[in-house]
């Protein structure tokens, strides 16, 4: 009887483990293209107009879930998922820019 709780309490470690190292990858990659996706927003965005760094990470990853849910909306493809997050994390960016974190050039 021992063993069998035993087991099941490794194979739940195991369940839970796999269920943890997911979501930390899954968050990783919402950062990596939250970042790309900040950069190419804040390419849009006039030189004078940019906030720092944190602020344009923050909007791309806030701007591709935005992006992903209103093209899940609109059912429209990938490409386009992509082109209305970057102007999603752009407008964020601008949001941000006009606050009190915006760099004066």
């Amino acid at each position: 009887m021992e063993i069998v709780v035993l087991v099941l309490v490794v194979i739940g470690l195991i369940v839970i483990g796999g269920w943890a190292l997911g979501l930390v990858f899954s968050l990783i990659w919402w950062v990596l293209i939250g970042t790309l996706i900040g950069a190419l927003g804040r390419m849009i965005i006039p030189e004078h107009r940019r906030p720092g760094l944190m602020a344009t990470v923050l909007s791309g990853i806030a701007g591709s879930l935005l992006g992903g849910v209103i093209a899940n909306a609109l059912d429209v493809g990938s490409i386009l998922q992509f082109g209305i997050a970057v102007l999603a994390a752009a407008g964020l960016i601008l949001t941000f820019a006009s606050g009190r974190g915006a760099r004066t050039a």
